[in-house]
């Protein structure tokens, strides 16, 4: 699989915010590897097409794909979903998502942008480059994790960095941060972003109303993060937030 982007460099894209903690900002969307004593998992996995990017950002710590622990989903987009169905079928991967974002990641529903959203919005340059960018890589023919399954909190604190989770519906039903609080790192996914191609800003804020089912709703459920110590922000798109997250939701809310 060619990727549309081959000047992306993992060196120069990965980063470690905390120990044990690698941040991996895509040519689009964003992943994480989180590695310990006890091995490491995957959060998010970008596009189809970048497949062989996020395969490459794990071999490049010295780590096997075939020996991730599981993959966790904040929500079921494909620009998150992109190699779930992938290490499942070929590694026995685990692939972890909220039980209310379980029917989404499976396939059993659909909670994304339609094609008339966008295509009424192509006329804008920066609605049109992102449109192609999403085409080639390969979210019209993504396929679903149709083995995942819902995660509970003892299955979430026995895997690398003991993750929780934190519900944060309205990007989607079940969407979802996962906070590894040891670490004093937040994976906010689409719950808010610190940039994104349709945007002209950076910094920590909203995606485009039309990326959310529920758009008021997803601001407001940004209050369940209120009092979390966490002194890094990784999102879904954009560079990862080196601010503690009061600060960050703070700006977010400005």
């Amino acid at each position: 699989m060619k990727h549309l982007s081959p000047v992306w460099d993992p060196a120069a894209r990965t980063s470690e915010p905390a120990p044990g903690i690698f941040f991996v900002e895509g040519p689009a969307s964003n992943w994480i590897v989180v590695r310990d004593a006890a091995g490491f998992m995957l959060i998010d996995s970008g596009y189809p097409a970048d497949r062989p990017l996020v395969l490459g950002s794990i071999r490049r710590l010295g780590l096997r794909p075939a020996d991730a622990k599981a993959m966790l989903i904040t929500h079921g987009h494909v620009d998150h979903t992109g190699s779930a169905a992938y290490f499942s079928e070929t590694y026995g991967t685990p692939i972890l998502c909220a039980p209310d974002e379980l029917a989404h990641v499976q396939g059993k529903e659909k909670h994304q942008v339609t094609f008339g959203q966008v295509i009424v919005r192509a006329w804008r340059p920066r609605v049109f480059r992102w449109m192609t960018h999403v085409i080639q890589a390969g979210a019209l023919k993504a396929r679903p994790a149709t083995d995942a399954q819902a995660w509970d909190p003892d299955t979430l604190q026995n895997l690398p960095g003991k993750p929780e989770a934190v519900p944060l519906p309205g990007h989607t039903p079940g969407n979802a941060a996962v906070l590894l609080r040891e670490a004093g790192v937040i994976a906010v996914g689409d719950s808010f972003v610190s940039g994104h191609p349709l945007s002209r800003k950076n910094g920590p804020q909203m995606l485009d109303p039309m990326f959310h089912s529920n758009p008021g709703q997803a601001l407001e459920e940004t209050h369940r993060l209120d009092g979390i110590d966490a002194s890094a922000v990784l999102p879904g798109h954009g560079p990862a937030l080196r601010m503690p997250l009061a600060d960050a939701l703070a700006a977010l809310r400005s």
